[in-house]
């Protein structure tokens, strides 16, 4: 069945003025003329073949009929408001799955978590560490962080940081006889490798010292493996700016040297378009990039041991 229901504009022009006793304070309140309320008001009392308002005295007093029709109208307004309160915050609540690779998960995510439970308690986060890219449309995830170029058709992609690579390892192997005091002395501790990778081949072209042996040292498959040996002192490790962060930040790690390898690709907030301004969504991304942006600060106020 339909409704019959008045103009919106009207009736929002009518409980400004009954309110206000007055068109000038509703037209302020409401952002348009003293012209545009009256007329609206008159629309109202023409479709509901009723009068509304006097003038008397230059005063503007409500009518009888005016004032069980606005005690109606406040009620739905009033209504509506609770309604649309209610939906936002179901929208901005319950739960938000999140999936990562177990790295940034291990070395970036979890250890924050509970700050983001305490500021957002109305949130339960479910985080799903995996290496396989999510499909949004198959999967029940709702937003995901992805290492690449950001280039994801279809998807609302906003870069978390920018990232370098460079030498990481404990505060313990820069004392002593086997301190770290330039670059080459790096080829005699042990090197911890990601893989057989070629970065730290690329690191010491970078930082001066020619053809460096590199082939020696500890090799391991997942990068938060690698880092926790640094942590360890095991080794020297090349690490990512995001990776290592928590741990130089707390001072498990350090920087040897400056020199640090631009990366062009990085971790990214990715998740459908259509969903990129739920609140809930829009809430942990705001969140994760107040957190990278803190790291960054942090980092950049870091001592670090210049190369001699």
């Amino acid at each position: 069945m339909s409704r019959q229901l008045p103009p919106l504009n009207s009736l929002k022009a009518f409980e400004a003025a009954a309110r206000s006793e007055s068109f000038t304070r509703a037209a302020d309140e409401l952002c348009v003329t003293q012209g545009a309320v009256s007329h609206q008001v008159k629309l109202l009392e023409a479709t509901l073949g009723i009068k509304l308002f006097n003038r008397e005295r230059q005063r503007l007093v409500i009518t009888d009929a005016g004032r069980e029709y606005l005690n109606v109208v406040r009620d739905a307004f009033d209504r509506i408001a609770d309604g649309t309160e209610r939906i936002l915050r179901h929208q901005n609540a319950g739960v938000l799955t999140v999936s990562t690779s177990p790295d940034f998960a291990a070395k970036w995510l979890v250890n924050r978590l509970g700050r983001f439970a305490e500021a957002y308690p109305g949130i339960d986060l479910r985080v799903s560490a995996t290496m396989h890219h999510i499909y949004f449309v198959r999967e029940e995830d709702d937003v995901a962080i992805r290492h690449g170029d950001g280039n994801w058709s279809g998807l609302d992609a906003v870069r978390l940081c920018t990232e370098q690579l460079f030498p990481v390892c404990s505060p313990k192997l820069m004392g002593g006889r086997n301190r770290l005091a330039k670059p080459s002395d790096l080829l005699k501790t042990r090197l911890l490798h990601l893989d057989d990778s070629k970065a730290w081949s690329q690191w010491f072209d970078a930082a001066g010292v020619i053809d460096a042996e590199t082939s020696h040292g500890l090799t391991l498959n997942r990068a938060s493996m690698l880092i926790d040996a640094a942590v360890d002192g095991q080794g020297v490790a090349l690490a990512r700016t995001t990776l290592a962060a928590w741990d130089l930040i707390s001072g498990r790690l350090i920087r040897p040297f400056d020199v640090g390898l631009k990366l062009t690709r990085t971790y990214w907030i990715v998740c459908p378009k259509a969903t990129s301004t739920k609140p809930k969504v829009a809430t942990f991304r705001d969140w994760l990039l107040a957190e990278a942006a803190d790291d960054t600060r942090r980092l950049q106020k870091l001592h670090r041991t210049p190369s001699r």
